[in-house]
């Protein structure tokens, strides 16, 4: 029986899983001390890039000796310049299981032409692969997070402090939003659009010393372009990690990462931000246990992710459903809710298996998706009728 529709609405309904939601209270006027109009490259800007990346290395509290630059292409970028500066030097492990991981792997493979890669792949989505088999005396690639699986790595536990090998590791959604043991990780990127809320086409990238010494004493032979350059005849660009982006960036964007850097710093810190996304998951959870007709993609609790929040319909009608019928009903699911403004853009990643994803991350409030929810129970069940 299809419940009544809700009558109360999510005060800020955006919930995609990037470009995020903006902090609360987010306004255009925030942004009046942008240093527009100017060269980023005066001393003027150049404070504003590195007040970006000194709070930021601050507030994650990122380990003494490790170096971190804006970079362009958002996180995609920040992790391509890794994957070209640095790998090649000696094996590589590529984990995967979900879009992202398979992304980076086809870079590996096909475009970086790396022939000795190992690929620990999991059967399916909602699972990860068998992390206790990976060598860490190659180089290791992996997603902290899986964005579009809704499925993170439980803990750095499986990672060794010893290990010989690099870690590289996409952190997108993840940094901000949850615990990472960074110590484990010698190459972390993200962008401003995830956890912040920021705007798009910027990166960040931090390297260990041992990541830098990589830098020194590897030469990739291939050409490497010019926006992925992070050294020079085996030396640190060390301006590129002193605010001096290596193409022009925009300082709008980069004024909206300092406002939302601050609203992280004045609402308790990295522990507020992961606080305020585990309330977020915590909620669906409750939502998940109480109904029958969802459940999280996710298998394992321990993996559950609190920023990407995936959830698949496991109602017996559903699963009669083709594939191509369950896309269909997802997309006509969102659709209502959509049109009603109870909530954008909460269709699973297009690779995923159809189902629901809400962005959990820091900048979305609890009180949000708790009146999300009844209106995807609404949609479903009133869509379910209607092919029934």
């Amino acid at each position: 029986m299809t419940p009544d529709k809700p009558e109360r609405r999510p005060a800020r309904p955006w919930f995609s899983s990037g470009p995020c939601a903006k902090k609360p209270g987010w306004h255009p006027d925030e942004l009046g001390d942008a240093f527009v109009g100017r060269s980023f490259r005066h001393p003027g800007g150049r404070e504003k890039l590195r007040e970006v990346i000194e709070e930021s290395t601050r507030i994650l509290g990122l380990p003494a000796g490790y170096r971190v630059a804006v970079v362009p292409g958002s996180d995609t970028g920040a992790i391509e310049s890794a994957l070209w500066n640095l790998v090649g030097h000696r094996g590589v492990a590529v984990c995967c299981w979900e879009n992202f991981g398979f992304t980076w792997l086809h870079d590996i493979v096909a475009q970086l032409r790396i022939p000795d890669v190992t690929v620990h792949r999991a059967d399916r989505y909602g699972l990860l692969p068998d992390l206790s088999t990976v060598d860490f005396d190659r180089d290791v690639v992996f997603t902290w997070n899986g964005t579009t699986s809704g499925v993170c790595v439980p803990g750095g536990d499986w990672i060794p402090a010893d290990r010989r090998g690099l870690t590289i590791c996409d952190a997108t959604s993840a940094v901000f939003g949850m615990e990472v043991d960074y110590t484990k990780l010698d190459v972390i990127t993200w962008s401003w659009q995830k956890a912040l809320g920021g705007e798009g086409g910027h990166g960040m990238i931090a390297l260990s010393p041992a990541a830098v010494e990589r830098l020194a004493v590897y030469r990739p032979d291939r050409p490497l372009p010019k926006i992925f350059r992070l050294s020079r005849d085996g030396q640190l660009l060390d301006e590129v990690f002193d605010g001096f982006t290596i193409n022009s960036p925009s300082m709008l964007a980069v004024e909206d990462a300092l406002v939302a850097l601050r609203w992280c710093r004045q609402n308790g810190g990295l522990p507020g931000m992961i606080a305020r996304s585990r309330r977020n998951l915590d909620v669906v959870a409750g939502w998940v246990r109480s109904g029958s007709h969802v459940a999280f993609l996710a298998e394992d609790p321990e993996t559950i992710s609190s920023t990407s929040i995936c959830v698949k319909f496991c109602h017996p009608a559903f699963d009669e459903l083709t594939g191509a019928q369950r896309a269909d009903f997802v997309n006509r699911v969102c659709a209502k809710v959509e049109q009603e403004g109870a909530g954008y853009d909460i269709g699973s990643y297009r690779e995923a298996p159809p189902g629901i994803r809400i962005w959990g991350g820091p900048t979305v409030d609890t009180a949000d998706i708790e009146l999300l929810l009844p209106w995807i129970d609404w949609a479903f069940w009133s869509t379910l009728a209607e092919v029934g």
